[in-house]
């Protein structure tokens, strides 16, 4: 997941030549500097991330209290406020909707039913799905949350994280075991998400389901940490299938990751 890095002359720049609203443009930017840094910061850290004075960073940040956007905490710390909530759950719906197409295009060069998910704390939620076309296909409801380390669409999204961080959510999920295939150790799902990182994909291969099949990437510089994948009956979505399959994976994934970049115009 990208991070913020626009310094105060790149927002300045930005605003000049975008027509921008330059203290719009700074109050994003320190909530994205929140969000990287876990939801809670000091003002003393924004200006040191940001460039920007603390003069400028305490009245922006106190016109995020007023609108609920942040709140202060006890400590004196700044954390991300609850209306962000209300906001995040629209745009992951809005997301679902901008991947159906590309989902539809997977369903149609796959046979398979295509899903998109997102890494929601330390839960993975579906936002998107198209059904496949065979009478045997899956189905996962959308909405849906499932712990990540009995997916494909889990794995793919923990692939790129430090181990330290992977084991820390692994110890507040648990591993419980959903089919008698199903990762329950530690360090058998970092080794898992090695050899996701060496070939590229992450493989479900019946540990959720048994007799399901599932292949996925993640969508490369998602504003949120996504990723996409088919499923099917493992006698389908076979190791010569998976040959097939995934370069259409990366493709699809590569040409979404695009369209969301663009969305802004």
């Amino acid at each position: 997941m990208p991070t913020s890095s626009a310094s105060t002359t790149d927002s300045t720049k930005s605003s000049s030549s975008s027509g921008g609203v330059q203290s719009l443009e700074r109050a994003f930017d320190l909530l994205e500097r929140m969000a990287d840094a876990g939801g809670e910061v000091g003002l003393s850290e924004l200006s040191a991330s940001s460039g920007l004075p603390l003069p400028t960073i305490h009245r922006l940040m106190r016109t995020l209290v007023v609108c609920g956007y942040v709140r202060q905490q006890p400590n004196r710390r700044y954390a991300l406020g609850p209306r962000l909530i209300r906001l995040g759950e629209s745009a992951s719906r809005l997301l679902g909707t901008w991947a159906r197409p590309y989902l539809a295009r997977l369903v149609e060069e796959t046979g398979e039913t295509a899903n998109m998910a997102l890494l929601d704390g330390d839960e993975i939620v579906y936002v998107a799905q198209v059904p496949s076309k065979h009478s045997m296909r899956m189905f996962t409801e959308v909405g849906r949350r499932v712990l990540p380390h009995s997916t494909g669409v889990g794995k793919a999204l923990l692939a790129d994280l430090p181990a330290e961080e992977v084991r820390a959510l692994l110890s507040r999920t648990g591993m419980p075991a959903a089919t008698e295939k199903t990762i329950t150790t530690p360090d058998g799902f970092l080794a898992a998400l090695a050899e996701v990182r060496d070939l590229g994909y992450a493989v479900d291969d019946n540990e959720q389901e048994i007799g399901v099949r599932c292949l996925a990437v993640s969508v490369p510089n998602s504003p949120t940490a996504a990723a996409i994948s088919i499923s099917g009956p493992a006698g389908r979505v076979t190791e010569s299938a998976t040959e097939r399959i995934v370069p259409v994976l990366q493709q699809v994934a590569a040409e979404l990751s695009e369209a969301l970049a663009n969305t802004g115009g």
